[in-house]
């Protein structure tokens, strides 16, 4: 179940500082909600505890290039994004332990 919901964690400059803080982001599937997200991350890393979940779908961005046959445009995909706060005393979750 956790695999159909969430696809990847997402690691940034930006969200390895708030990693230390306790939060984490995912990009998960469009139609999961946030009971289903909770349940998903706390089975795939055992001994987290999660206090919230934040979700938001981001638009994908229009597209432009230049080719010979003339100007080709397009979009890139819409994502969701969950923002998962841990409760106070959990583990911290460890993306790198497996690279």
């Amino acid at each position: 179940m956790s695999k159909d919901v969430l696809i990847r964690p997402l690691v940034t400059e930006k969200l390895t500082k708030l990693m230390e803080g306790g939060h984490y982001a995912f990009e998960v599937d469009m139609k999961a909600n946030k009971v289903e997200i909770r349940k998903a991350v706390e089975a795939r890393y055992p001994g987290v505890a999660i206090k919230g979940v934040r979700t938001l779908i981001v638009r994908g961005k229009r597209r432009t290039q230049q080719t010979r046959r003339g100007i080709m445009r397009g979009r890139t995909a819409y994502h969701k994004r969950a923002f998962v706060t841990l409760a106070d005393g959990s583990e911290p979750i460890d993306f790198f332990e497996q690279v």
